[in-house]
């Protein structure tokens, strides 16, 4: 969406911070041994506490409150009683949700106890690449070269990015225009941010894999043989630095 009043950025404000908060609550509070029906209960929880209904749910009949991912899931998991968290296990959650006409959508992955699988370089260089790309984010600027930027860091990093998963508009739907904001460079993109515009950036990246592929419920993808994670704010496009609606979530602290 392009934000037209004080109205528009307020109610954007107040829905990402709901999301923001919630996503950073249910990262606390998962644990080893819980469920991820349990986190995604947690998370309703949270939610309904703030008023917001989730996204995913009204959009798509998800089967969750919130999606929960785990280790070579990139995105999409659905939660499930079966699925236990364990120690060092790679999580990823996205929380996305609507209050008042505004919807706003956030997401990190996280190590759950202590990082006995040494994934936290990942995740502190999917982290790390966000937030240099939104760093480069002006009103103007190619959506092309923020995916140009990302693959870079990421190739320097050691990893790839999964080339079928992009951020998107949001504000009064969960995607809108521009619908792909890709990874990596696409020459044939000419797209540009436009100032007061409402955008989710997102990173995915994967030890080896490029694509995700179906898991086979209908709703997961996987990077196979790879493990994945993804980190994603809600921003206002500006002149100068972009406004970091879902900043709650603390992704960099």
């Amino acid at each position: 969406m392009s934000l037209k009043s004080e109205e528009d950025l307020a109610g954007m404000q107040q829905i990402s911070q709901i999301v923001g908060l919630t996503l950073r609550q249910m990262q606390q509070h998962a644990r080893p041994g819980m469920s991820t029906l349990e986190l995604d209960q947690y998370g309703q929880q949270l939610l309904e506490r703030y008023g917001a209904r989730s996204a995913p749910k009204l959009t798509y009949g998800f089967p969750g409150w919130t999606c929960i991912s785990l280790n070579e899931e990139v995105c999409h998991g659905i939660p499930s009683a079966k699925r236990i968290l364990r120690e060092g296990d790679l999580v990823n959650i996205d929380v996305s949700a609507e209050l008042n006409g505004y919807w706003s959508d956030n997401g990190g992955s996280f190590i759950v106890g202590q990082d006995i699988h040494q994934h936290s370089e990942l995740v502190e260089a999917s982290k790390r690449i966000l937030a240099k790309a939104i760093s480069h984010i002006r009103g103007g600027v190619q959506l092309a070269e923020i995916g140009r930027l990302i693959e870079t860091e990421a190739r320097r990093s050691g990893y790839r990015v999964i080339k079928n998963l992009a951020g998107h508009g949001v504000g009064r739907s969960l995607h809108e225009e521009p619908h792909e904001i890709l990874c990596y460079y696409d020459r044939s993109i000419k797209t540009r941010f436009r100032k007061n515009s409402v955008v989710a950036i997102e990173t995915f990246l994967s030890t080896k894999a490029t694509y995700a592929q179906e898991k086979g419920d209908g709703w997961t993808l996987v990077a196979k043989d790879s493990f994945a994670v993804q980190h994603e704010h809600t921003i206002v496009v500006t002149d100068t630095q972009p406004i970091i609606l879902t900043a709650a979530n603390q992704l960099w602290n």
